[in-house]
């Protein structure tokens, strides 16, 4: 099996912000990670990554707040996306006086 890529899509939130997520099925895990699949979520703000969830080869699994990286423990896809998710409402809310002049 090759690697298929099962998701890939481009989610607007509001001007100058959007969420990337890219989803890819493997036919083996990559080294670090405890499953088959390979994955960048990232949310985007004027230009900047200002959350990033990703596995690349050797490190596993692990999000970026910011500058900061943390462990991140894959239990599958929708919870995946549904911690994503919250990532984004959360950074929302701690940025909200910032949000405003955009």
């Amino acid at each position: 099996m090759k690697a298929v890529n099962i998701f890939n899509r481009r989610i607007p939130y509001a001007e100058g912000r959007f969420a990337q997520i890219v989803v890819w099925q493997l036919p083996a895990p990559l080294p670090g990670s405890q499953h088959d699949y390979k994955y960048r979520l990232a949310y985007v703000v004027d230009g900047i990554c200002a959350l990033r969830y990703d596995n690349e080869a050797g490190k596993g699994d692990h999000k970026h707040i910011g500058v900061t990286q943390y462990r991140y423990v894959f239990t599958g896809l929708a919870q995946l996306l549904s911690d994503f998710e919250s990532d984004i409402a959360r950074w929302n809310d701690e940025n909200h006086d910032e949000n405003r002049s955009h």
